[in-house]
């Protein structure tokens, strides 16, 4: 049975840990009630802010100094700091109405006449994505709700045509267009129903493709294109909700497990006049192919898509004609092991070029290739990553990009030409080492700019571009860093170790306090170690960094180490390694750093080594667990994977083919397979509502260890997902039982100290 441990004696135990600091320090010291329920650590996020069309001038939603509970829309001149109010709250009161609509999100029309509020949102899947929408005329401040008799909190995805005349969104699976005058009403699709989506993607295409907005106005606004999957076939999934009656509620979802039945995708581009819908012609079986990204070709009579074959190693780039569906193959881009999708393609010369993102030479940059496809020319030369592009300046004619060529843990700002002789050209400032944001406005002349490091939160200030000069600070967040700078820190470490065979890994260690090289520490390694994530970065994590630093001030070594395969900018070669053996390669590069570390760093306790992970670090740590035993004498696994086979179609076989193709790999990267090696002391975590790594992978490894008589503790958070943040009092519940069971059962003191 697991201890109870309280603030108190954690407190305490830190103290004697360390007494000439603690002791001293007691009041300043972290504790779970600090991070999780005080919310002393809380940011000033930035303002929600958008770039008006001009790129001169931003917005802004700040609080109202007129009308209780209300926010006003301001105003501000980049070059001066000016500021007016552009909508007021009172503005923002529906008829009838108490107090301003709360803004959630809002848009501009492009004639600037027409401002839409997205208010009332509530969760559907992992965002709020549905809502209800109020539309304000600026010139009369006539206010009025977008399908008035629809459901409450039941739209989505509304936007303005190019010409302001109309508006899009999506109502029960279905496209309708309204009047801006709210005369008229249209719906565009009629065959939307629990099986048939359009405008939105399925379950797994938005969570592997980020395909959430599924239709898009043409630039003549005459029509909209727009995805549909027929979801019928695939496999239905059943989550229960038991918390809320006396009977359970089975919820419904059709989640494509890796082998299995997808979707059929097909794209269609409808005319708002006629109503009528031509489908685009694509070869082969649209349950064996995807659609992750399609627009309008820098025109209103073609379509750009991109085709991914089922394996997602060759990429067809599609030109298809918006009247009659035909299509012409105009550029293919493969690879051996698998393809990222291109989320934004920028169109150049009047259409004449695209941009395209590609590893052919060995590392992602960025080309330029005619509409034909016959030309393909390098814009960002060099032996470096691209990480992310930020910004395509079609009139001036650059590319800003995110890229770290000398620093994997960091992220900079760099630019090229488009159709010059390539160059590179780095923006951020030398000597600013850390993790660098950046939201570029369209003139490109200015950009939000969000500076951070693991150590240090967030601040934002606005810069001007390209001298990278800041003009004015918007978030400091010095309440935070006061608090951080009050409470006891010892030494984070940034690190390179050797696993033999001339690999090294990128790793940061922190270190408590008062540490003393003379004295033996637990070790807790944080672990990923999948291609969706780095966690070796010099970002700021509020929650799990703080969490991190309380476990430090109570003397444990926290440290994590990213394993080949990990998304960091170092060449397709390093990504690649790890295609079809995820759960094989990666915990052997994690042992082997441990190994590693242990030998040189005589203060490491080896008979004290832990390690814990969410999701697919919940997995690495199972598979730790299991078959390094000798090494890994605690784990805490959250919202894992256990068996390959349960997870998604896009994301398992990117990274390991076909179950069929591949079995001898999901086996053996399948955590549940290696269950009989469990020798320490596991915590199992799982959200009984997780919708993307289901309760039942926990169920099934649960089940698996009773069978072979194994002991270990296990904490279901019922009706929780798979972040596990839902609902009163989680989060401080959730990392409060970790610490119990790490000081339970990873101890501060040594077996052989008094």
């Amino acid at each position: 049975m697991m201890m109870k441990l309280n603030r108190d004696f954690l407190l305490a135990a830190a103290i004697v840990c360390s007494p000439p600091l603690m002791a001293a320090e007691a009041s300043n010291l972290l504790s779970i009630d600090r991070i999780f329920h005080d919310e002393e650590f809380e940011l000033n996020e930035k303002v929600p802010s958008k770039w008006l069309q001009d790129g001169v001038r931003y917005t802004t939603v700040e609080t109202s100094e007129s009308v209780a509970d209300g926010f006003d829309i301001v105003e501000h001149d980049s070059a001066t700091g000016e500021q007016a109010v552009l909508v007021n709250a009172m503005q923002l009161v529906p008829e009838g109405a108490e107090k301003p609509l709360e803004i959630k999100d809002y848009a501009w029309s492009d004639d600037g006449r027409f401002l839409l509020i997205n208010t009332n949102t509530v969760k559907f899947r992992r965002f709020e994505s549905l809502g209800d929408y109020w539309l304000l005329n600026l010139q009369t401040s006539d206010l009025r709700q977008l399908a008035s008799g629809a459901r409450p909190s039941s739209l989505m995805y509304a936007k303005f045509s190019p010409d302001s005349e109309q508006i899009a969104y999506m109502y029960e699976n279905n496209i309708y267009i309204e009047s801006i005058d709210g005369v008229t009403t249209k719906q565009l699709t009629h065959d939307g129903s629990e099986l048939i989506v359009n405008g939105t993607g399925d379950w797994v295409n938005e969570e592997e493709f980020s395909l959430r907005d599924g239709f898009k106005w043409s630039p003549d606004s005459k029509r909209l294109c727009y995805w549909q999957f027929d979801t019928e076939g695939v496999g239905t999934f059943y989550m229960m909700k038991n918390t809320d009656d006396v009977y359970s509620h089975p919820i419904p979802l059709q989640y494509p497990k890796a082998g299995t039945t997808n979707s059929a995708t097909r794209v269609g581009v409808v005319d708002i006049k006629t109503g009528q819908t031509i489908w685009i012609t694509l070869e082969d079986d649209p349950r064996q192919h995807y659609v992750p990204q399609m627009d309008w070709a820098d025109s209103s009579e073609q379509l750009i898509i991109q085709y991914l074959n089922r394996l997602q190693n060759t990429n067809r780039v599609i030109l298809a004609n918006a009247s009659d569906g035909a299509t012409q193959l105009i550029f293919t881009d493969k690879d051996e092991a698998w393809l990222d999708v291109n989320e934004d393609v920028k169109w150049l010369e009047g259409g004449k070029y695209f941009t395209w993102l590609s590893e052919r030479d060995g590392w992602r940059h960025l080309y330029r290739i005619s509409r034909d496809g016959r030309s393909v020319k390098l814009i960002t030369p060099g032996q470096f990553d691209i990480i992310s592009v930020e910004h395509i300046d079609t009139h001036s004619g650059w590319v800003y990009y995110i890229a770290s060529p000398d620093d994997n843990a960091a992220r900079y700002l760099f630019r090229s030409p488009l159709l010059d002789e390539p160059r590179v050209e780095r923006l951020t400032p030398l000597g600013d080492s850390g993790f660098h944001e950046y939201e570029i406005s369209p003139n490109s002349k200015w950009a939000f700019h969000t500076f951070s490091t693991l150590d240090k939160p967030p601040a934002v200030d606005l810069i001007s571009l390209p001298d990278h000069a800041s003009r004015r600070v918007i978030v400091d967040n010095r309440n935070v860093e006061s608090l951080l700078q009050a409470t006891p820190r010892g030494e984070t470490e940034f690190f390179k170790i050797g696993i033999g065979g001339g690999v090294e890994l990128d790793g940061w260690m922190m270190k408590p306090p008062e540490f003393d090289p003379q004295k033996k520490y637990p070790l807790l390694v944080f672990v990923y170690g999948e291609p969706a994530a780095q966690t070796v970065t010099k970002k700021w994590r509020t929650d799990r960094h703080l969490w991190h630093l309380m476990l430090t001030q109570q003397g444990f070594i926290v440290a994590s180490v990213d394993s080949r395969g990990t998304p960091a900018p170092r060449g397709r070669a390093w990504r690649k390694s790890i295609y079809r053996q995820i759960g094989i390669q990666s915990p052997a590069d994690q042992v082997a750093a441990v190994r590693a570390l242990l030998s040189e760093r005589a203060y490491l306790d080896g008979e004290r080594v832990g390690s814990w992970g969410w999701s697919g670090g919940g997995q690495m740590t199972l598979n730790l667990m299991f078959r390094y035993p000798d090494i890994y004498r605690t784990g805490i696994a959250i919202a894992f994977v256990s068996d390959q086979r349960l997870y998604d179609t896009i994301y398992q076989e990117r990274f390991m083919g076909l179950p069929d193709d591949n079995e001898e790999g999901y086996r053996l990267g399948s955590p549940i397979t290696h269950a009989e090696g469990l020798e320490g002391d596991l915590l199992l975590i799982h959200g009984t509502a997780d919708d993307n790594v289901h309760y039942q992978s926990a169920e099934q490894l649960v089940d698996k260890l009773i069978e072979l008589n194994k002991t270990f503790s296990f904490m279901p958070y019922p009706d929780r997902s798979h972040s596990i943040d839902e609902k009163p009092n989680t989060k401080r519940h959730l990392y409060g039982l970790m610490t119990d069971f790490l000081h339970e059962k990873l101890p501060l003191r040594a077996a052989s100290e008094p």
